[in-house]
This record gives C-alpha cells, sequence and structure tokens, in this order.
C-alpha cells in the first residue's frame, strides 16, 4: 500500500515531509533493515517504532547506522537509536519524536510526560511531532492537552483503527487519537481475522498470519503547520480502502 499508493498523496496534498510508524512492518512484529529502506525508498522521511521496537533482534544492529529511525524515548533501560530527531525540512527545523504509553501496556516506561518536558529542555525546534504510542485514549488526549501549545501534534498509534477525532486545541497543537494502519484491510490488527479469533475467542496458540493477497487499507493524517510559530493551522484524515 505504502509502494503504491504514497506518492499519489504526496503530490495531492503537496506534502514537505512523510512520517510512518514502522513497527509492525516486519510480520506484524518488529523492523527488519530491509523493510526499514524498502520504506525509505518508497517516499517515508522518517520512521517510528512503538512497543514492538526490539521484536526483531536485527534492529540493534542497524538502528545507529541509519538516521532515519526513531525508537521509543522514554525507555527505562539503556537502548541504541534515539528518541527523536531533527530535521531540516526547507529550511525549518522538524524535531520527531516517538514515546510510549503507560497505561494498559507491558513496557515499563518512564513518564511520557515528563520525559518530553526534560527534552524539550535540551534542545529547540520550530515544530515538534510526537508520535504517541498507546493503547488508552484517555491517556492520549490527556497528554495532547498537557502538550497544548508546547507542540505542534500529538498523533496517537498503536490501536491499528483510525478514529474520527482529529482536531486542533485551543493553543494549537493538533492531535487525534489513533492515525490508524496501513495494511490488510479485512482482517484484525492487520492479520488474517481466524488466526486472531482462534487466540482471543478459543485460547489457541498459532501465531498470527498476514494473507499474501487481499484489499489493503491506507491510512493517515494531513497536517498542516505554520513554519513561523510551530502551530497546527489544519488536521485531516486519510482513509483509503481498495476496491
Amino acid at each position: 500500500m505504502v509502494k503504491d499508493h504514497l506518492s499519489d498523496f504526496v503530490k495531492k496534498y503537496h506534502i514537505d515531509f512523510v512520517i510512518a510508524n514502522g513497527e509492525n512492518a516486519s510480520h506484524g512484529k518488529g523492523l527488519l533493515r530491509h523493510h526499514y529502506f524498502e520504506l525509505i525508498e518508497s517516499g517515508v522521511d522518517v520512521i517510528t517504532l512503538g512497543n514492538h521496537y526490539d521484536s526483531k533482534k536485527d534492529i540493534r544492529r542497524y538502528i545507529d547506522r541509519v538516521d532515519r529511525l526513531i525508537r521509543p524515548l522514554n525507555l527505562t533501560h539503556e537502548y541504541p537509536g534515539e528518541g527523536s530527531a531533527i530535521y531540516d525540512v526547507n529550511g525549518v527545523s522538524v524535531r520527531i519524536i516517538n514515546v510510549l504509553g503507560s497505561a494498559f501496556m507491558n513496557e515499563e516506561v518512564n513518564n511520557p510526560y515528563y520525559s518530553l518536558l526534560e527534552l524539550f529542555s535540551i534542545e529547540e525546534a520550530t515544530i515538534n511531532i510526537v508520535d504517541f504510542h498507546a493503547e488508552a485514549t484517555g491517556e492520549k488526549i490527556c497528554l495532547a492537552y498537557a502538550l497544548d501549545g508546547k507542540v505542534s501534534a500529538v498523533l496517537g498509534t498503536h490501536t491499528h483503527v483510525q478514529t474520527k477525532d482529529a482536531k486542533i486545541l485551543e493553543n494549537g497543537t493538533a492531535f487525534i487519537s489513533d492515525v490508524g494502519m496501513t495494511g490488510y484491510a479485512n482482517g484484525a490488527l492487520g492479520f488474517d481475522k481466524d488466526t486472531v479469533v482462534g487466540k482471543l475467542m478459543y485460547g489457541k496458540s498459532d501465531p498470527f498470519q498476514i494473507p499474501d493477497e487481499g484489499k489493503g487499507i491506507f491510512s493517515a493524517v494531513v497536517l498542516d503547520i505554520d513554519e513561523n510559530t510551530g502551530k497546527c493551522i489544519e488536521i485531516f484524515p486519510i482513509y483509503y480502502l481498495e476496491k
């Protein structure tokens, strides 16, 4: 879906910079090196991760050798790579940050809000976009309100279903609870529905499978951000389903 359709959306909406959460890109969990490069070659400018950041051990060998891959900022343990990076986009400094939520997640993490405040005190950027990879919509909106006016956008990821609450908060921060999934459409979490139902409903231990063919879905949001103030002017979703 990314290879076939991303360039069309970039042209249609005059996109300057593309961010993709790639933590499920390699067979549903993690990101292998060759998939990282496939996404970059397809037009993605930077890739963020999430709770499956370490699911493919291959990442430890290459994450410090590439400059467009961002793992969670608020890990409690030492891990290669960086939790944020600043990019020059047509003369404007754009910082992309990846943060894990603390509610209903298995990973032990530092407080996402205070981790972000600490980061902001170290280095400034005009535009700051936060990929908040979290389970609870309540935690996502609370972080967005707490950061309203401090960042350009708080974009929720992780639950694989695009939410209908894209908006700009009072002080210019864009928000959506979940950007949604790009992948196999007629299943569950991007997997073949029978394998997911078998595990969650019937207690089977078979691994989730991704079908070789079927309809795809492309979910995203478009942000229009003032390059002088860093405040978001507009946010709207893309929800494209193959026929």
